[in-house]
């Protein structure tokens, strides 16, 4: 376990929890400073926390959670991965006994949440981690589990596992697990068919790579659907059971932004077929559609055929949408793959109107 750059013997339980609790019961500062604490790495100070205004409100929590770890990492690893910024605490996620490579990582302030999502996809090793938002009650309820599992499982892992899955909050949106390589909407769909659910409110996840990872997110009409959904966890499409487990639009979102979503619709076509239109992902957050029109300037286009694409809070995701005068021109403008725009190397991508209109109507 990492407490505050030192490690502690994890193996009792009591230990685990009465160091953390000192981290829940500090309120709105989040912590105190033991005395004699230090870090690993010891790098220069980091700079003050920012002056917040929130209104009255406190400021969020700043913890995220991180998945797709190696199953041998470590502690260590982790806050090398998230070097520069103040990790505070390390949560490694075990499912009876295992590790399920998650962990959660308590931050110095809110504002290093969002340099902590720059890090999204980067590695670890040979494998990419992903980083998303998470809340103080995520990871409240994994200190809870860890201390169950530390004490040698006073309460069965699998019926923690469900209760969490009862109690967590409903927003419309669920994560399958488990689907065959070989799904498609259609078989979501069908698996939901007591529920109306339009193609589009599907997102079959994707690798880095363009394979299909098994999951995918469906949004439902309204959060009491998605709960009534949950009844299907566990069953089949075709000889794979699905899990199933309440997630949120940010998490969507993410996946979105970072375009891990499957683009083959039902009517089979080819998601490399070359339209007029390309996505373009890596961008600067900074970028404009100035920047853009100078990338592609062997080309013509006006300002209105340039399409850049937000996260519901404002945020740039870091991509955009570009409409050429001709099938012809996006063809040829795919030569500028992996070019770099300001120091990011730009990635582009085929796609069509449809893509991009539902992205737009998204508020990205």
């Amino acid at each position: 376990m990492y407490y505050r750059g030192n490690y502690v013997d994890g193996g009792d339980a009591r230990e685990m929890g009465f160091k953390r609790q000192r981290i829940m019961d500090q309120g709105s500062s989040y912590y105190a400073t033991p005395p004699g604490s230090s870090y690993i790495y010891n790098p220069p100070p980091p700079p003050p926390p920012p002056a917040y205004s929130y209104h009255g409100q406190p400021p969020p929590f700043p913890v995220v959670r991180l998945r797709g770890l190696p199953f041998d990492c470590s502690e260590t690893e982790i806050a090398d991965f998230l070097h520069g910024l103040d990790v505070i605490d390390v949560l490694l996620v075990h499912k009876g006994g295992r590790f399920t490579g998650e962990a959660y990582c308590v931050l110095g302030y809110p504002l290093q949440v969002d340099f902590a999502l720059q890090r999204n996809r980067q590695n670890i090793g040979r494998r990419y981690v992903e980083v998303f938002r998470s809340k103080k009650e995520e990871y409240y309820k994994a200190i809870a589990n860890d201390v169950f599992d530390s004490r040698g499982g006073s309460v069965p892992r699998g019926r923690s596992l469900d209760e969490s899955k009862e109690l967590a909050e409903h927003t419309g949106v669920l994560w399958l697990r488990g689907l065959p390589f070989s799904a498609i909407k259609e078989d979501v769909i069908d698996f939901f068919k007591d529920f109306e659910l339009p193609e589009k409110s599907i997102h079959i996840t994707a690798t880095f790579e363009g394979r299909p990872t098994g999951e995918a997110f469906v949004e439902f009409a309204s959060a009491d659907d998605s709960r009534a959904a949950m009844a299907k966890d566990r069953m089949t499409i075709g000889n794979r059971y699905i899990e199933l487990f309440p997630s949120s639009p940010e998490e969507l979102e993410e996946a979105v932004s970072r375009g891990r979503v499957l683009e083959k619709p039902v009517d089979g076509r080819d998601p490399n077929e070359v339209t007029s239109v390309l996505r373009m992902r890596g961008l600067p957050f900074s970028a404009g559609k100035d920047d853009i029109m100078d990338f592609f300037k062997d080309f013509v286009l006006s300002e209105d055929a340039i399409h850049v694409t937000f996260l519901s809070d404002g945020r740039p995701t870091g991509e955009a949408f570009v409409e050429f005068a001709s099938t012809d021109d996006a063809k040829s403008a795919l030569a500028k793959d992996r070019m770099t725009l300001g120091s990011r190397y730009v990635e582009l991508f085929p796609s069509s109107i449809e893509d991009m209109n539902y992205a737009v109507s998204r508020g990205r």
